[in-house]
């Protein structure tokens, strides 16, 4: 096993969102040649990623690993494909007074015996080092670069065991795909106001804001964060004010739905909330 270590300056949930981006690990292994494949910008649990490995003399190792845990505590990988044994990446955040603290661990079994064993000492661990310190590297470079970059929240708006999502009509390339409503926050507003004003301006009406869920996520206009929220007392039914239709959907639809890469990634999330031992089925 080698592990790296890094104390990043930003919060555990950020920290995490930034190791989502394929974008960070394809600049970071890309140095050395490394080459790394996904179908979504932000992973999510149960994505594959396809890696290839360049060894000395240019020769590539392809690799098929799958996502597994993604929180703001833990992120896991395991191998699906490629020449290691049980070849495993873990990495843990720890919140301290000065930031997070990332431990990143890659452990695995040497194939091919003796010959194995040297190939691993001379060569694997240079390599796995040298990516290692390469991505710690360029997360603490974001998570700088992202300090002050604006904040959009998202509603995960949720009544009767279900969740609100609302059709795209704009820009193009995302008109007809589902969303969270929401949109960015204001100078000198707080977060939960945002998640409110969003809301009576998106749906027509007033919500309860609670607690965040997921890692916050890295988009174009900054860093994404969603709020859970509940319809206020006595509020009318939504509407599409400014979208092109809404749906309430349960645990068991979310997975059909045609999702914004952003919102994709809290899918996992909201299926846990909607499943919850709080949450009320509709009758």
């Amino acid at each position: 096993m080698l592990r790296s270590t890094a104390l990043i300056d930003a919060a555990p949930r950020s920290v995490a969102g930034l190791l989502r981006d394929v974008g960070l690990s394809t600049a970071a292994l890309g140095r050395d040649g490394h080459r790394i494949a996904a179908a979504r910008p932000l992973l999510a649990p149960g994505d594959e990623v396809a890696l290839r490995v360049r060894l000395p003399l240019g020769v590539r190792v392809p690799l098929r690993m799958v996502v597994g845990t993604v929180s703001a505590q833990t992120l896991t990988a395991t191998l699906l494909a490629g020449p290691p044994e049980q070849l495993r990446h873990v990495v843990t955040l720890t919140p301290t007074p000065a930031g997070t603290l990332v431990l990143d661990e890659l452990s695995w079994t040497s194939p091919g015996g003796l010959l194995g064993r040297v190939l691993d000492v001379a060569v694997l661990r240079r390599l796995v080092l040298r990516a290692q310190a390469a991505r710690l590297e360029l997360l603490a470079e974001r998570a700088t670069a992202l300090a002050d970059a604006p904040v959009v929240v998202a509603t995960a708006l949720h009544r009767g065991g279900r969740v609100l999502i609302a059709q795209r009509t704009r820009p193009a390339e995302l008109a007809g795909r589902w969303e969270l409503p929401g949109g960015r926050v204001e100078p000198g507003e707080s977060e939960p106001d945002a998640v409110d004003r969003e809301c009576r301006e998106e749906l027509g009406i007033p919500v309860r804001v609670g607690d965040r869920i997921g890692t916050d996520l890295p988009i174009a206009a900054g860093m994404l964060r969603v709020y859970l929220a509940e319809p206020a007392a006595d509020a009318p039914d939504p509407q599409p004010l400014e979208h092109a239709a809404l749906r309430w959907v349960g645990p068991d639809e979310l997975d059909d739905v045609d999702w914004v890469d952003a919102d994709r990634a809290v899918v996992e999330d909201l299926a846990g909330l909607l499943t919850g031992p709080h949450v009320q089925p509709q009758t």
